[in-house]
C-alpha cells in the first residue's frame, strides 16, 4: 500500500456489515465481468478482527420459513414511538430471507431453533449461524482472501473521508501503526465500523455521569470508537438513532468470556445490593425485558443486582440453555448462608424472600406460558411465574449491566446511502451496522446482526451498480 492507493471501493470495518459489503462487491463485479479493486480495514489485527460481531451469538429474529418476525415493523413503530425509519426496517423484512442465502452461498451455514426457552416474543423462533459471529467473520474473511483485487489491510484507523471539490466522498484518509497519513482513493466508501461504546468521551457526552463504569459485552467491542459516525457527520451526513440510550445486557461480572448474559430471571427474583427488589420479574418474555434490566441495574441500582433461584427454578426446561456464563452459581442450603456469600445483609435477604413468598397467590404454575400467577399486595409486583423461592438449595447469579452497542448513528435509505438532514444521498458514501442509527427506546432483539449482513449486502450491490 502506498502512499496514494486507488480503489473502486474502501470499506471501513470487518464485522458482518463490512465484510459483506465488501463480498456483494465482489459478487457484482464478478458478474459485471472485471475484477474489483477493494480494500477492507480493520483497526485490530487480523487475529482479532471483525469487532463486536467476532464475539456475538448473532441470533436472528426469523421464522421458521427464514423471514423476519412478522410483528418486527409494528413493534419498532411502537418502542419508537414512530421514530423509527419504517422503510428501512421494511427494506430489513424484504430483504433478510435473501441474506440468509447470502451467508450460505458463501460458506457460513444456517441453523434454526424453534423454542431454546419458552414464554418468548421474537416471532416464532431465532436462527443464527453456525460458529455464531465468528462464523460470520471467519467465512467472508476467507473468501475475500481468495478473490483477485481484495486487500485486508489490519492495523489502520480511518481518520477522515476525502473530498472532491463537488462534495463527493472520493477516498479515506488513514493513520497506520507508524503514525503516519495515507489516503486511500475511491468511488465509493462504505462506513461499517460500529457505534462509539469504546469512546469514553463520546459516552459521556451522550450517556452521562458514570458513562465509563459500564463494562463491554466484548473485547472486540473496544473496538467500536465512533469516529465513523464523526468522519460522515464532518461531511454533511444527518444522524439517527437514540444517542442517549444503547442495548444493555444483564451479565455474570465474574465471568471470563464475552457474553456472559443471565437470561432466566423470570423464574426467580432479582434483589439490589441492599437486598431489595426492584423490577417486576416476569412483566413479560424475558427476551422482551433484558435489556431493561440490564438498562435499570445501571441507571438505578449501582450496577449490582443478583438473581436469587430455588430447585423450582431449575427443574423449568431451558432454564440451564439461556444461562451464559462460564462461572457456576452460587448454591446455600439457607436463604440467610446464601446472602453471606453474595455480600448482602442476611436479615434483609431473608425478609425480602419471606414477603415475596406470602404474596404469591395459590394459583398453578405453568412456566411454559404466561401463567398469570402473580403477586398480591407488594411492590415491584411479580406478574407472571410467582412461585415461593423455598426449594433448597438455593442459587444465586450476581448481575452487572454490560453495554453490546449505542442505539445513535448514521443516518442511512433504504440503498443503505448516507443522506443529509434533507434526505440527500452523499455521493459516493455508504453506511451499514450499527454505526448506523435506527432504534429508540428499545432494542427489538435478534435485529442488529442480521440488519447488518442486510445492508451491508445492499451497499455493495448498489455501489458496484454505480461503478458499472
Amino acid at each position: 500500500m502506498g502512499n496514494d492507493t486507488s480503489y473502486d471501493v474502501v470499506v471501513i470495518g470487518m464485522g458482518a456489515a463490512g465484510l459483506s459489503s465488501a463480498v456483494a462487491y465482489a459478487d457484482a463485479a464478478a458478474a459485471q465481468g472485471r475484477v474489483p479493486r477493494i480494500a477492507v480495514l480493520e483497526r485490530s489485527t487480523r487475529e482479532e478482527r471483525g469487532g463486536s460481531t467476532r464475539y456475538t451469538g448473532s441470533w436472528f429474529r426469523v421464522t421458521e420459513e427464514r423471514e423476519l418476525d412478522p410483528s418486527f415493523v409494528a413493534t419498532m413503530e411502537s418502542v419508537s414511538g414512530g421514530l423509527a425509519d419504517l422503510d428501512y426496517c421494511r427494506t430489513l423484512a424484504r430483504e433478510l430471507p435473501a441474506s440468509i442465502g447470502f451467508l450460505e452461498d458463501h460458506g457460513v451455514d444456517y441453523i434454526y431453533f424453534k423454542q431454546p426457552l419458552p414464554n418468548r416474543n421474537t416471532g416464532g423462533g431465532l436462527g443464527m449461524p453456525a460458529g455464531n459471529g465468528l462464523g460470520i467473520v471467519d467465512g467472508l474473511a476467507s473468501v475475500l482472501e481468495s478473490t483477485e483485487g481484495v486487500e485486508l489491510l489490519y492495523e489502520l484507523e480511518a481518520f477522515r473521508l476525502s473530498l472532491s471539490d463537488e462534495g463527493r466522498v472520493n477516498g479515506v484518509v488513514v493513520r497506520g501503526r507508524d503514525g503516519l497519513l495515507r489516503t486511500l482513493k475511491a468511488e465509493a466508501v462504505v462506513i461499517a465500523s460500529g457505534g462509539f461504546e469504546g469512546n469514553s468521551e463520546m459516552m459521556t457526552r451522550y450517556l452521562g455521569e458514570r458513562a465509563c463504569d459500564i463494562p463491554m459485552i466484548s473485547p472486540g467491542t473496544a473496538n467500536n470508537r465512533g469516529e465513523g459516525i464523526r468522519m460522515a457527520v464532518e461531511v454533511g451526513a444527518d444522524t439517527a438513532g437514540q444517542f442517549d440510550r444503547f442495548h444493555a445486557e444483564p451479565v455474570d461480572p465474574r465471568a471470563t468470556k464475552p457474553d456472559a448474559v443471565v437470561y432466566p430471571f423470570t423464574y426467580g427474583i432479582l434483589v439490589n445490593g441492599q437486598a431489595q427488589r426492584f423490577f417486576d420479574e416476569g412483566a413479560n418474555s424475558f427476551d422482551s425485558t433484558f435489556e431493561a434490566l440490564g438498562y435499570e441495574i445501571w441507571r438505578h441500582q449501582n450496577q449490582s443486582a443478583f438473581l436469587i433461584c430455588d430447585q423450582t427454578s431449575l427443574s423449568v426446561k431451558g432454564f440451564s440453555d439461556v444461562v451464559f456464563t462460564d462461572q457456576d452459581p452460587i448454591s446455600a442450603d439457607t436463604i440467610g448462608e446464601l446472602a453471606l456469600k453474595l455480600g448482602l445483609d442476611a436479615a434483609a435477604l431473608e425478609a425480602t424472600v419471606a414477603a415475596f413468598n406470602a404474596a404469591t397467590d395459590a394459583s398453578e404454575f405453568d412456566p411454559y406460558r404466561f401463567d398469570g400467577k402473580q403477586t398480591v399486595g407488594i411492590d415491584p409486583p411479580k406478574s407472571n411465574w410467582a412461585v415461593p423461592i423455598e426449594s433448597p438449595p438455593f442459587i444465586a447469579y450476581p448481575l452487572t449491566c454490560a453495554i453490546c452497542f449505542t442505539f445513535g448513528g448514521v443516518r442511512t435509505d433504504s440503498l443503505a446511502r448516507v443522506v443529509s438532514p434533507g434526505g440527500t444521498p452523499i455521493p459516493g458514501l455508504y453506511a451499514a451496522g450499527e454505526v448506523t442509527g435506527l432504534y429508540y427506546h428499545e432494542y427489538p432483539v435478534g435485529t442488529s446482526v442480521i440488519r447488518g449482513v442486510t445492508f451491508g449486502r445492499i451497499a455493495g450491490a448498489h455501489a458496484a451498480a454505480a461503478h458499472a
